[in-house]
């Protein structure tokens, strides 16, 4: 991330748009948007043809920092497929225990714009597969009996958990790897 000083209108723009329609929203208007970014709307409309828009690529571009948060690098890629999935779970423990965290930003866009055609909405859903698709592939590889109904269930404690948490509701250290270590036994899986 380039430093204020620095970044490009686009960035400038970006960024905001990440902070803002996480701490407050997908409802926030072009105005507050634009103010936070400290970008005309002018300029905003001649990077991005709407508001929908600014939101689909903030979205976009912290996906590589989302996967890099959860799952382990190429290079840290140790243990075994039952350890990968326990660590994604020991992450998001982690990171709901911050005092900013609000739940994760790809659901709450989803839920919030209720439209799957929205560009935003099609970024997000990208992002739940993404993570569906390793837990599926953790699942294969650790021999879980039914590797896809494993890989759903660990999406529903992922964003029930992080749900919960992000509301308030709930306090998730151990929980979530109590609850997934119960499922990774019952599923068979190594």
């Amino acid at each position: 991330m380039a430093t204020p000083d620095k970044a490009s209108t686009r960035d400038r723009l970006l960024d905001a748009a990440a902070e803002i329609f996480y701490r407050e929203g997908v409802s926030v208007g072009v105005e507050a948007l634009c103010r936070s970014a400290g970008v005309s709307k002018r300029s905003m409309y001649q990077l991005f043809a709407s508001k929908d828009e600014v939101l689909a690529a903030s979205l976009a571009r912290r996906l590589p920092e989302y996967e890099a948060r959860l799952v382990p690098g190429p290079q840290e890629e140790t243990g075994t497929p039952r350890e990968r999935v326990l660590h994604v779970f020991e992450r998001l423990e982690k990171a709901s225990a911050e005092p900013s965290y609000q739940g994760c930003p790809y659901l709450a866009a989803l839920v919030e714009l209720k439209d799957p055609g929205h560009p935003a909405s099609v970024v997000a859903r990208g992002a739940k597969e993404w993570l569906l698709g390793f837990f599926r592939a953790r699942a294969e590889e650790g021999g879980a009996r039914d590797a896809e109904l494993l890989a759903r269930q660990l999406m529903l404690v992922f964003d029930g958990a992080g749900a919960r948490a992000g509301a308030g509701i709930e306090t998730l250290e151990g929980l979530t790897t109590a609850t997934v270590t119960a499922l990774l036994d019952a599923s068979g899986m190594r």
